[in-house]
């Protein structure tokens, strides 16, 4: 009776081996394709958000029109001041409520804000008795705060004192009391300069010089 040998075949380890590795291999391989796929993404969404919200940074934003200012005869100050803004061309809506008007003499710093609880610092017209823009409604406003005067508004986005909202065609005044700002009003002379800031988008930066003799009532600023 014969007996039978297995004899171990070393080449055959090996293989198996090499079958393993390249496995191994293999799995890492799609693990790290998985890892790069996602980041990807992640980096596509991301830099898509970004393009979105850089575009709305340089696209929206406020241009500033016009101002005026009234002028107190006795003092030979300007005690108010209008802002005409209206949005810039290719700009979305605008919430005047998160809108800030910043405001510099050289020597004092005041930044303000809308107070939409306040009924009488918002108006849609123009004092129909006088036809007068520094007539119309309160301009007794506090030294942090603007009222808001609608000019132009076709849509209605600005027919609400909750939510003020101008966008493309809307024309606003948006009322200061220089008078509360700057100690009793702006001087002859003085430099001015500000911005009209919105929640989104470019400021409206303005700056003019007040006149050296304020004998009359109403000056166009710039």
């Amino acid at each position: 009776m014969r007996h039978m040998r297995f004899v171990r075949s070393k080449a055959g380890d090996m293989g198996i081996g090499a079958m393993i590795v390249f496995i191994a291999m293999v799995l890492v391989a799609g693990i790290a394709a998985s890892v790069l796929v996602q980041t990807a993404n992640k980096l596509e969404i991301r830099a898509m958000q970004t393009g979105q919200q850089t575009t709305k940074e340089v696209a929206s934003g406020l241009n500033v029109i016009d101002i005026e200012g009234l002028a107190d005869t006795t003092t030979h100050k300007i005690v108010n001041m209008t802002v005409t803004v209206k949005t810039r061309a290719g700009s979305g809506a605008i919430d005047l409520n998160q809108t800030i008007i910043e405001l510099t003499d050289g020597t004092t710093k005041v930044l303000l804000s809308y107070d939409m609880h306040d009924t009488y610092d918002f108006n849609t017209t123009v004092d129909n008795a006088t036809a007068s823009v520094f007539g119309t409604g309160n301009w007794t406003l506090a030294n942090d705060q603007f009222g808001i005067l609608v000019l132009n508004d076709a849509d209605g986005s600005m027919n609400t004192r909750a939510s003020p909202v101008i966008n493309t065609g809307d024309i606003v005044m948006l009322k200061v009391s220089t008078y509360s700002c700057f100690t009793t009003g702006l001087n002859p002379r003085a430099d001015i300069v500000g911005q009209v800031i919105p929640e989104i988008g470019s400021p409206g930066i303005f700056a003019f010089r007040v006149p050296s003799s304020l004998s009359d009532a109403v000056y166009d600023l710039y």
